[in-house]
């Protein structure tokens, strides 16, 4: 029998990442996530034979990458393969998403705790085997713990490049690309196929300079971050420049911070990581919170988009006053208080106008399209691409991009669509 690949999710769509890899005793499946309608109710990947599927190998914690696992271990039990650190993030992620959207999930907290159990811990750059299939993993660059997904199978290797970013942050190192040298067939990540993003290096002076513009004013500043891997990014960066006034954080981002300065070898600057934990406050209750937001300093906290979270009491408390600012570093999803920030300039369509000083930075995780070409081009022996984790039009324009560059076959797949390898 052939190899084959099949889209379980994340086709023409950003989240819901699921890929499955078939082979003749079997198949693998390639991270398995959720992604949300507008009314937030969770979408789930197809489904396949629970006999078929021999494991999962998860590229990254976030939500989108890892949010439909437990599916699997209702009625079985099913090995999972990711890094230490992607193992210790996932579990409070999961743990967070049933917290929140419990009734709407088809699992519970027995299947979460099954997922952990069967959670096996992989290294950069060692091989190992499932089935007929062997894999190597090394980093993708996007937040600590990510990887590359390399299959070798008879004909050429299939890469699978999770969430990939090849800028040098305060977290991660660029991407690890050496492992991508024989894909025959490599799977990307496309969620920016349309744009480039600027420079790392002057998006942080940029912002810092703005940070520092409202707080010698005598205003607050908060920035409303993911509190996965963007809240640390900011905190270390804020650290590493030495902020001569008070920081906070708040939220998820404190337990998710631990988790990382336990596993040194996974970041960047662990140095500044550790120095925004030991120098910055962390709120604890109400009292913490009035004295954060009446300061002149600045405060971190989730959610990113203000779709709940401590960040919107935050918003409400400091939003009617021009010397203060909202700084937004996270993605804005379509019908987020965010977007309707940037688009309308309030919170939504019955709030006052904001008032405060409001701007976004680009601190994207995530390749931009030349970045994605160069992902590309580190394989020698390309023949096939196929893009995922994009919307369609943003998948399409990069997919037209790089047939006229490399001259390779692209695939733009819908859910559902197999692929001969």
């Amino acid at each position: 029998m052939s190899y084959h690949l099949k889209i379980l999710g994340g086709g023409q769509e950003v989240g819901r990442a699921a890929i499955e890899v078939t082979g003749p005793d079997g198949s693998i499946v390639l991270d398995y996530g959720v992604n949300f309608n507008p009314d937030d109710t969770p979408n789930f990947p197809l489904q396949e034979m629970p006999s078929k599927v021999k494991a999962f190998i998860v590229s990254h914690a976030h939500l989108d990458h890892v949010g439909a696992l437990p599916i699997y271990q209702i009625s079985g039990s099913k090995p999972i393969y990711g890094t230490s650190i992607t193992k210790e993030i996932g579990e409070l992620i999961l743990k967070d998403f049933l917290k929140i959207s419990g009734p709407r999930v088809p699992y519970e907290w027995v299947e979460v705790k099954k997922t952990l159990d069967n959670f096996n811990t992989i290294k950069y750059n060692e091989e190992f085997e499932v089935g007929s299939f062997r894999i190597k993993t090394s980093s993708a660059g996007h937040i600590p713990g990510s990887a590359i997904t390399v299959v070798k199978i008879d004909n050429g290797d299939v890469t699978y490049t999770g969430d990939i970013n090849i800028a040098n942050t305060k977290l991660m190192k660029p991407a690890d690309l050496d492992i991508m040298r024989d894909s025959r067939v490599i799977v990307t990540e496309a969620t920016y196929g349309k744009f480039n993003h600027p420079q790392r290096k002057s998006v942080e002076d940029e912002f810092y300079n703005a940070i520092m513009e409202v707080l010698e004013e005598g205003g607050t500043v908060l920035v409303p971050a993911f509190s996965l891997s963007r809240s640390q990014e900011i905190l270390s960066l804020l650290a590493e420049r030495n902020i001569p006034y008070p920081v906070y954080y708040d939220g998820m981002v404190k337990t998710i911070m631990e988790i990382m300065i336990n596993n040194p070898e996974y970041i960047n600057n662990y140095e500044a990581l550790k120095k925004a934990y030991n120098e910055f406050h962390y709120v604890n209750g109400l009292q913490d919170r009035k004295k954060a937001y009446k300061s002149n300093g600045v405060i971190v906290a989730s959610a990113g988009m203000l779709k709940g979270g401590p960040a919107v009491y935050y918003f409400k408390k400091i939003a009617d006053n021009p010397k203060n600012a909202v700084f937004l570093v996270s993605y804005q999803a379509d019908n987020t208080p965010g977007r309707k920030l940037l688009e309308l300039g309030k919170f939504d369509e019955e709030s006052p106008l904001l008032k405060a000083r409001l701007q976004l930075f680009d601190f994207s995780s995530h390749a931009g399209r030349d970045q994605l070409m160069q992902i590309l081009k580190a394989s020698k022996s390309l023949e096939k691409v196929v893009v995922v984790h994009s919307s369609a039009d943003s998948a399409q324009y990069f997919a037209d991009h790089v047939k006229q560059e490399l001259g390779v076959e692209v695939i733009v797949p819908e859910n559902g669509q197999e692929i001969q390898l």
